[in-house]
């Protein structure tokens, strides 16, 4: 069962072996190039490694980055689409008065305690945690990114 302690995300691939060579590769390449400045050898070779490393440290932050711009716009979407299903109305006016970790932090609430939990995010300016402890119903979500 999902819950607040729980439901965060880590892919151990990205976060304990990808990012951290490519981190070693870059901090290997700039030590590399200042060796070859210092010692007046040739640094041609140093600065095309350090373009490599450069690009394997930003690649995979860039892919992250991307996956959870997207995600962010379908829990928007989905959180429109439950609000339009439950009360037969726009989501639009809620959703100017939401930032966007609240209106993430909601989804979580099942389908019960939504609108109120919704409706006191907005009076009392919430914050995402605060939202998420709150909820007692929690809406599993194994999916995320």
């Amino acid at each position: 069962m999902q819950n607040y302690k729980n439901h965060t995300r880590n892919f151990p691939v990205h976060n304990y072996v990808l990012i951290p060579l490519a981190l070693i590769f870059f901090i290997w390449t700039v030590s590399d190039l200042v060796h070859a400045f210092m010692g007046g050898t040739d640094y041609l070779s140093p600065i095309y490694h350090l373009i490599a490393a450069t690009l394997l440290v930003l690649l995979p932050l860039v892919a992250r980055y991307y996956g959870l711009k997207n995600q962010d716009r379908i829990i928007r979407l989905e959180m429109r689409f439950r609000y339009l299903e439950l009360t037969g109305k726009s989501f639009k006016e809620k959703e100017s008065k939401l930032r966007l970790s609240q209106i993430i932090a909601l989804r979580f609430a099942d389908d019960v305690e939504l609108l109120p939990l919704m409706e006191k995010t907005i009076k009392e300016d919430m914050k995402a945690k605060d939202i998420k402890l709150a909820i007692t119903n929690w809406q599993e979500d194994d999916r995320r990114v």
